[in-house]
């Protein structure tokens, strides 16, 4: 009995070894992973600073008021249920700087509540003033948002395609600038900067904007003058209407029609113009669940994308791409995978953090983790202090200390938003089809205006939060233990973690509406 008492004991102790040999593999993969992506996020960055060493100043030109060369602009305005906003946005276009009898309005419009209206009054209004618009009014949503630019294609009468959603507030000399671009027969869609309407409403809106500003900067801008694989971002940009079609027209099988539209664009050799000094304001979600549902559709997208496009780039394209921009644009692709890179490493961490002894590893051996981090702080320094695009002065002691400040938050509520956006990345991977969820925006313009009992704000607690919620007390109780237990060398992750998957689900609860 002794014997095989004995024997037991060894049988489990060599089974925690190899699971601990396991989690460790797991979570080295994982962060090998996020690593390799932020490296070459990194190499983004070094193209961005060398295009602005070499190119201190841009200016754009632009087309006169009285040019008879301005040519045919078909204006599509792409909406569904945007009561709070629809308006808006069809006065921001009617003021644009341009030949009214050069561009033509088309509101593309598959909305099922009072925005039908609202947009039926203010287009009558403004055919009576002249304008040339139309309420093109679709009594189904087949193909979403990807379904109503492909079915309005026909009656676009412009040879270029300028395309905008609901909640922006396009620069009225915006058709001006662009469309000199289109000069060059290679250029088949220039793509504008976003901006933010509301960045300081609170510090969610905050965050968007500080991650948002890396994309509009260090990436799409690195990509551009590296002469890299680029994205249109299904907004805020204007398209050659003949590349649309040779390209293969706007397709609903991804919830990223744009993506997937822009690729096979370039693919065929076209170029994306990126004008990172015209800017293009819009209105961030201001609330989690909104958020929430904005990052599923373009993470289960961008999946879905990957799982459409990597042969294309690959086998396809042949010699019209070179192995740099097929690199980069593996790398784009996968991106929206890192998310669950990030919630398998979290996951895989607990066990390890108590096996780390056992083992008979150091724990500075999963140091190289720290090159992603210093990658992604000196990435989201340049976009939101370097780049300093409206700035005349450098950034003052308190800037830098506010981007400090922002970015510390930024960390966990990122890593907090790994279970939802890795549940959208498996469903993109596995083809798995769902309707396109817009996110629900309230004019709101940066004033401290109330959301909570308006439209469009969900009312159910969603088990996902019920699940981030447990994730925050589970990582919670890997603090206290590891501390307990002296296994410190997780601590400061499931710190955050812990703060993260706390804060979303939160946040989620708090900004439901239950009346």
């Amino acid at each position: 009995m002794y014997g095989l008492h004995s024997l037991l004991e060894a049988f489990e102790y060599q089974a925690f070894v190899d699971f601990g040999y396991l989690m460790l593999l797991i979570y080295f993969v994982a962060m090998s992973a996020v690593t390799i992506y932020c490296l070459l996020q990194f190499h983004l960055l070094y193209l961005y600073k060398r295009f602005h060493k070499e190119n201190p100043s841009i200016q754009y030109r632009q087309y006169g008021m009285t040019d008879e060369t301005v040519p045919f602009v078909t204006v599509q305005l792409p909406m569904y249920n945007e009561m709070y906003v629809a308006e808006r946005i069809i006065d921001y276009v009617a003021a644009q700087e341009y030949p009214k009898e050069r561009f033509e309005i088309h509101v593309l419009d598959d909305s099922t509540d009072e925005t039908v209206g609202i947009v039926a009054a203010k287009v009558a209004a403004l055919r009576a003033e002249g304008y040339n618009i139309e309420h093109i009014h679709r009594v189904n949503r087949q193909g979403y948002k990807a379904g109503a630019l492909q079915e309005a294609m026909p009656r676009a009468n412009g040879e270029f395609i300028a395309i905008f959603d609901a909640d922006f507030t396009p620069r009225p000399d915006f058709l001006r600038t662009t469309m000199p671009y289109f000069e060059s027969d290679q250029v088949g869609i220039v793509q504008t900067r976003w901006e933010h309407i509301n960045a300081d409403y609170s510090l969610l809106t905050k965050l968007q904007a500080l991650q948002l500003n890396v994309h509009f900067t260090v990436e799409q801008a690195g990509r551009s003058y590296g002469n890299l694989l680029l994205q249109f971002n299904g907004t805020a940009g204007v398209w050659r209407k003949k590349v649309i079609n040779e390209a293969g027209g706007w397709q609903s099988d991804t919830l990223t029609e744009d993506l997937d539209l822009s690729f096979r664009a370039q693919i065929l050799g076209y170029k994306i113009q990126y004008l990172e000094k015209l800017e293009s304001p819009a209105e961030l979600p201001v609330e989690m669940n909104g958020l929430k549902g904005q990052q599923f559709r373009w993470n289960k997208g961008g999946a879905q994308n990957a799982r459409k496009l990597l042969h294309l780039i690959w086998k396809e394209s042949g010699n019209k791409l070179n192995m740099v921009q097929k690199l980069h644009a593996t790398s784009q692709l996968l991106a929206y995978g890192v998310f669950l890179w990030v919630f398998i490493a979290a996951v895989s961490s607990i066990p390890l953090a108590f096996a780390f002894r056992e083992l008979g590893i150091s724990t500075h051996f999963l140091s190289f983790s720290v090159l992603g981090l210093f990658s992604v702080a000196g990435i989201s320094y340049t976009a939101n202090i370097t780049a300093a695009l409206h700035r005349t002065n450098p950034a003052t002691f308190w800037e830098k200390v506010r981007f400090f400040g922002l970015f510390i938050s930024f960390m966990p509520i990122s890593m907090g938003l790994s279970l939802y956006n890795s549940i959208a990345v498996i469903e993109g991977y596995r083809g798995k089809v769902s309707s396109f969820v817009r996110t629900p925006k309230f004019g709101i313009n940066g004033e401290q205006k109330s959301f909570q009992k308006a439209s469009y704000v969900a009312k159910k607690i969603s088990w996902v939060t019920i699940a981030e919620g447990f994730m925050a007390l589970v990582f919670a109780s890997a603090v206290v233990v590891g501390l307990a237990t002296d296994n410190t060398a997780f601590v400061l992750f499931h710190s955050m973690l812990a703060m993260g998957f706390g804060t979303i689900c939160y946040y989620s609860i708090k900004h439901l509406n239950f009346k």
